[in-house]
Formats: C-alpha cells, structure tokens, sequence
C-alpha cells in the first residue's frame, strides 16, 4: 500500500498555497484539498468585502482581530476564537475591526473558482 506525500503548511506563510485578492485590504491563501479548502484571509482595519454568495458550505474562525460579519438580513460581531456557519447560497460578507482580522475559512466542497490565483470572491468578478 503506497503512502500519500504529507501536505504542511502554516498560517503565517503564503507558501504552497494559492493567492487571491478578494477585495481592497482583504487577500487570502487557499489551501485546496481533495473534498474540502482552507482559505486564509487576511483583512485590513475597517476593510470590508462584498455581498455574495455561493453554493459551498463554509465555515469559519476567528484567528485574530474582530470583525462584523453580515449574513443574510442579520449582522453580528465576531472576536477571536468565535466560530460560525455559512448554509450554501446565504448571502455574506464581513468588515474587520479596527485591528484588522485573521480569518481561516473552511469550504465544503472545493471553490473550483478558487483552484488558481484570481482576483474577487467568484470567477465573475
């Protein structure tokens, strides 16, 4: 039985992973695996993203910073260490604080438009 090649990577490093700038002040790194993604996104002070929506699942943490975090007709605050759930095609977005915010994302299944670097949150923008 042949062993899989182990894949490390870490938070703070861009490399082996996938670069994308999502918006003014909010880039990520994407880390893509076979039926799941980690997506590092890294959010200036005060920058925020666009609305949009996609049909993945996503999930995602709160590594450092706060944020407002805007989904569907709800707005909430979000501080280091907080957790929530993204349903698939609820509308979304999120504006960090006033130190920035570190957020790692988890998708289920993989952003197929986020396999290669791009600019934007989808293969449209």
């Amino acid at each position: 039985m042949a062993r899989s090649k182990i894949e490390l990577f870490n938070l703070d490093s861009e490399e082996g992973g996938i670069f994308r700038q999502l918006a003014e002040g909010m880039s990520t790194t994407i880390f893509p695996g076979e039926n799941a993604m980690l997506s590092v996104v890294r959010i200036d002070p005060h920058a925020m993203g666009e609305m949009h929506k996609h049909p993945e699942e996503q999930w995602g943490v709160m590594l450092s910073g706060s944020a407002t975090r805007y989904q569907d007709e709800e707005e909430f605050q979000i501080k280091k260490g907080d957790i929530w759930r993204t349903p698939p095609n609820a509308m979304h977005t999120m504006k960090a604080g006033p130190d920035g915010a570190v957020v790692l994302d988890i998708f289920s299944p993989v952003r197929k438009e986020y396999l290669s670097p791009g600019v934007g949150f989808s293969a449209t923008n």
